[in-house]
């Protein structure tokens, strides 16, 4: 029935940087029995008109009637589902979010903007009679479309999904549609089932157990942590773990760190599993973000693979929430809503009464801890999968060695009989670019960002220095900025000078450069992991993005060329951070047949921490680090929240900070602690000049209630309008 006067009050969660709701009437020709939590709806706010989510709805408002406007209309479709809003709501208070942004976050861009998804999207294609027979050569001058064409006469049953076309390395729309108009392709409808379509692959002893361990717990919350070495087959427990889930027509959500890691994945995925599948990252247009999250709410995705975003996909029927590489840093947000998808994982699977997976060669601290107090079930891989044995690891002395850019004799003699055996390398270097500074040999002068406190990175290949804080880039200086001298040489290595320097030691093998620079364009990673995969490289050299999960099981050396950056950072977390580096980097190499052996060049060979890691494993050093943590009362044994702010003359952050502390100080107890405030480790960036103070509790009980009075305090501050603040809770990078 509906409602005559519609006094009803709709309290709306808008993206603003408030927190509350705000109070509107409801249209005049609404049916107010067709609203609920969840509904989207078009609003007047201030001059102009924004979308917000319908949180509640009330017959009284602290607002006089008189003065409330009312809705402009709602939106009848797409609704956001209750378990996903209470998760929201839940995380906004968790993180101290305002809530309407929390809701934006969790929405793709189409939806927060007030539009809507055909239900006929089409996500499947195949050929058609005429396309099966059609020969391929006459479209030879039109290549996009023979290429398209030649995959969809390989695929199975001569049908693509648009997961496996988002992994081609080119523009597919485009070439798709004009094979439509040709009649050689046709959407289509998949004939899918639960069934596996590969033999799936022999589980080892330990495989087993933890196969069986999660079976007992399906269909009830619990946390398993799957702890494996580098190619114990945590992938296989995984597999068989969602099988048992999509024999009960339920759907799987599979996390992981970088989008990277999502081709590779999700082609194995196709392989095992006659499932309908979508992966949700970054690299999706607004229109395949939206038709993906329209999918996983319909429940026509069974298995949904994606970044930390995708753990606010809605779930028609969940089943099991896995979240690989648990420890990595790419789950934590790092500005704005700063929500680590890890935590919020859990606390989804807790909801929905559904267990999650928490996979890692290294597991985080806080992870191990867990098990430690039996919140989580532990799960252990102790071994390699198949005939794969454990890599010898060596560390190289680089202290008075005769070196050739960043590489040692050792090194270079390991490379060359490697070679010799037709085997593959791998190198690993944490900085992208020709050289992380520009120096005058003359002065000591060294090329500064003007808008950070940060050297300058040359890049060679584009005769340019760029900054990789702020973006800023200008071209290469040919004198000292102090002296004017003409003897300036750069300083240290990255990426580009390695290829630089393997390109004269080696200059008949074939070398792949796989880092930001050479991966920006859509599908250029997986072509040159897959170039490395099928024999087309010989030496690998990479940055953080090849040193976890990819199988290359031709790789049989490894080498770290600079161990030492996190051995004497600031941050208490560097050292962990550094071990799990090394150990990720570790399993790259013998993971097929072929022993694998690792060199790590350091020139603290006898730092204790660095010994038990390579001595001892990852368990030792995690549990000596462990014994550090507690004795310094820090986390997981104490809680965190960081209040930064930001203002482009320097003063102002502090004095915020100053009265920020003024006004926490009456709210803290005995056991909470304010630190600071102080300058950030890097004070200026993008042109900004910042500042944070640390919150410091024994107990998170402790930590939230001042928090839960505090924040919603700060924007009284007098500054607090010439500021950009932001609280962090559990910060996982203090810079």
């Amino acid at each position: 029935m509906k409602s005559t006067l519609n006094d009803t009050i709709l309290r709306i969660a808008v993206a603003t940087p408030l927190y509350c709701l705000f109070d509107y009437l409801a249209p005049i020709d609404v049916d107010i029995s067709n609203l609920s939590p969840g509904s989207r709806i078009e609003i007047p706010f201030g001059k102009s008109k924004r979308f917000g989510v319908l949180i509640e709805m009330a017959k009284k408002s602290d607002v006089p009637q008189e003065r409330l406007r009312r809705a402009i209309r709602c939106i009848n479709s797409d609704d956001i589902p209750q378990e996903l809003l209470a998760l929201c709501r839940w995380a906004a208070d968790y993180y101290h979010h305002p809530v309407g942004d929390v809701i934006a976050t969790a929405l793709p861009t189409l939806l927060r903007h007030g539009k809507t998804v055909s239900d006929a999207t089409v996500n499947h294609w195949s050929l058609t009679q005429v396309g099966q027979e059609c020969d391929t050569e006459s479209l030879a001058r039109a290549p996009r479309q023979q290429t398209l064409l030649q995959q969809f006469q390989r695929a199975t049953h001569f049908m693509l999904s648009r997961a496996e076309l988002q992994a081609s390395d080119f523009a597919w729309q485009p070439s798709l549609k004009t094979l439509i108009d040709k009649q050689l392709v046709q959407p289509c409808e998949p004939n899918l089932s639960a069934e596996v379509k590969t033999s799936s692959v022999e589980l080892n002893d330990d495989q087993q157990t933890a196969t069986e361990k999660i079976q007992q717990k399906l269909g009830s919350f619990s946390c398993f942590l799957l702890e494996g070495v580098t190619g114990s087959g945590k992938t296989e427990v995984y597999f068989e773990a969602m099988q048992m889930v999509l024999n009960e027509n339920k759907q799987c959500l599979v996390l992981v760190p970088e989008i990277g890691l999502t081709p590779q994945l999700t082609q194995r995925i196709e392989k095992r599993f006659n499932q309908n599948f979508v992966a949700y990252h970054s690299g999706l247009n607004d229109s395949e973000r939206a038709r993906a999250w329209q999918d996983a709410a319909s429940g026509k995705a069974k298995i949904i693979i994606g970044t930390r975003s995708a753990v606010f996909l809605p779930l028609a029927n969940p089943g099991l929430v896995i979240v690989d590489e648990e420890h990595d840093l790419s789950f934590k947000q790092q500005d704005g809503f700063r929500y680590h998808a890890r935590d919020i994982a859990i606390r989804r699977a807790q909801q929905l009464n559904i267990p999650i997976v928490l996979g890692s060669a290294t597991p985080s601290i806080e992870s191990s801890e867990n098990v430690r107090n039996m919140r989580y079930h532990c799960l252990h891989l102790p071994k390699r999968g198949g005939k794969a044995n454990p890599p010898t690891v060596g560390l190289v002395d680089m202290r008075r060695q005769a070196l050739k850019g960043a590489l040692s004799p050792l090194l270079i003699a390991h490379m060359e009989r490697t070679l010799e055996k037709g085997e593959q390398i791998l190198l690993f270097v944490n900085r992208r670019g020709y050289a992380p500074a520009l120096f005058c040999h003359d002065c000591g002068w060294i090329a500064k960002c003007q808008r950070c406190d940060a050297n300058m990175t040359v890049h060679h290949t584009k005769h340019c220095l760029r900054c990789h804080h702020c973006g800023g880039q200008r071209a290469l200086d040919k004198h000292c900025g102090d002296c004017q001298s003409t003897e300036i040489t750069t300083l240290g290595f990255g990426t580009e000078q390695i290829e630089d320097t393997l390109t004269k030691l080696f200059p008949y093998q074939r070398i792949v450069r796989i880092d930001r620079d050479t991966t920006q364009q859509k599908g250029s990673m997986n072509k040159l992991l897959n170039q490395v995969e099928e024999g087309q490289a010989d030496i690998l050299i990479g940055t953080q993005m090849i040193a976890k999960g990819h199988h290359l099981p031709n790789i049989t050396l490894a080498a770290i060329l600079n161990a030492d950056q996190g051995l004497f950072a600031t941050d208490f977390r560097a050292l962990e951070h550094l071990a799990q580096l090394i150990v990720q980097v570790t399993g790259r190499a013998g993971r097929g047949d072929k022993a694998g052996h690792v060199l790590i060049q350091t020139h603290y060979p006898d730092h204790p921490l660095l010994q038990t890691l390579i001595n001892d494993g990852y368990r030792a050093f995690s549990e000596r680090l462990t014994t550090e943590r507690r004795a310094a009362e820090l986390p997981p044994f104490s809680h965190m929240a960081l209040l930064r702010a930001e203002a482009v003359d320097e003063a102002s952050p502090m004095q915020f900070l100053q009265s920020a502390k003024e006004q926490a100080e009456p709210l803290a107890m005995d056991n909470t602690f304010l630190l600071g405030p102080i300058p950030a480790p890097m004070t200026k960036r993008a042109g900004r000049f910042r500042a944070q103070l640390l919150i410091q509790a024994s107990d998170r009980r402790s930590l939230h209630a001042l928090l839960y009075q505090w924040v919603r305090q700060l924007s009284s501050i007098k500054l607090a309008r010439k500021v950009r603040w932001s609280i962090d809770i559990d910060p996982m990078d203090m810079n």
